[in-house]
């Protein structure tokens, strides 16, 4: 085979590995601003040279060759180091340009993230943001995401970043319900109370209660529950009962004081809890957009420490994972 053979293919390579991520000659197409019929001809020349057949064909979806496998696997390590350079290039100008998409939680993008995008829009105008809000786990590679808010206590390994804020819960109600209904000065007092919990599992019922060295349960009972923060604190606004709410949701109505804070010396320990943390796929090349939207965020962030406990002052770098030691 010639030394020069694989330099017109390139672009059929690439076309290969859009095909099979997608799964689709159509959608591929798509995705490239290309017809499917172009598309096909690429992935055959690019069999006919290889002298293989890459994929096997049906009337509903497509499937990889024994042969095909393999030649993805290097196809897409191409595509990967394209990327690479793309990335690098990105280094040689300080202007911020090209889209960010961004995995949030819901709660967090609706109440704590979204608030600050249409100043950092109006900051960086080359910059487009597209803020995926999603409780779901993604990943970032596969989910084509160049960040993520996660809440854990831990971030997980193979993603580099920092902790943005502490993530605190509280149970809260307004004066006209506790008015009517009585003020619980203990955790079992709930048991007469309508409550207003996730409801995603059984165990969302169950709250659990620390002071000091003591540490409760209660099976709570309520008419009402919801899975989103903003429903519940509405729910809670309508003197429906005592709901369960993360800080950064409750705050503007408890400054208000149209609600107040249930049991405030018990510590509430909601199952959606820990750090928010803000992380990317370890690179020795950060885009400026990214490095001007992570600077921008947790500037934004340390102006606001009332959106629960700050996180702790690290460089971006603070967390590294075991497989990502030693990158500059």
């Amino acid at each position: 085979m010639s030394i020069n053979l694989p330099l017109p293919l390139l672009g059929e390579m690439a076309i290969f590995v859009k095909v099979v991520e997608t799964g689709s000659f159509s959608e591929a197409a798509r995705q490239l601003g290309s017809s499917p019929s172009a598309v096909s001809r690429s992935i055959s020349r690019l069999e006919k040279a290889l002298a293989t057949r890459l994929l096997q064909r049906t009337t509903r979806k497509l499937r990889l060759s024994d042969g095909g496998e393999e030649v993805f696997k290097r196809c897409q390590e191409m595509v990967s180091a394209a990327k690479s350079v793309m990335e690098i290039s990105g280094q040689f100008t300080d202007e911020a340009e090209g889209l960010i998409r961004i995995s949030v939680p819901k709660a967090v993008g609706r109440f704590v993230i979204h608030p600050h995008m249409p100043e950092f829009l109006r900051r960086f105008p080359k910059v487009d943001v597209e803020l995926l809000l999603e409780d779901r786990q993604v990943d970032l590679i596969d989910d084509h995401v160049d960040l993520a808010i996660r809440i854990t206590d831990r971030p997980p390994a193979g993603l580099v970043g920092r902790q943005l804020l502490t993530i605190d819960h509280m149970l809260c109600a307004t004066p006209q319900y506790l008015a009517e209904h009585g003020i619980p000065t203990h955790p079992h007092d709930l048991l007469n109370h309508s409550c207003i919990y996730l409801g995603e599992t059984p165990s969302d019922a169950r709250w659990k209660f620390k002071q000091g060295t003591k540490s409760i349960t209660v099976g709570v009972r309520g008419r009402y529950a919801a899975n989103h923060t903003g429903v519940r604190l509405g729910a809670v606004l309508q003197h429906i009962g005592i709901g369960s709410l993360p800080y950064f949701t409750a705050r503007h109505a408890l400054e208000q004081g149209v609600i107040v804070q249930v049991l405030p010396d018990w510590t509430f320990l909601a199952s959606y809890h820990g750090g928010a943390w803000l992380l990317h796929s370890p690179t020795r090349y950060m885009p400026p957009k990214l490095r001007v939207f992570i600077d921008y965020l947790v500037a934004c962030l340390e102006k606001e420490p009332t959106l629960g406990k700050p996180g702790r002052g690290v460089d971006m770098a603070a967390y590294e994972s075991p497989e990502s030691e030693g990158l500059p």
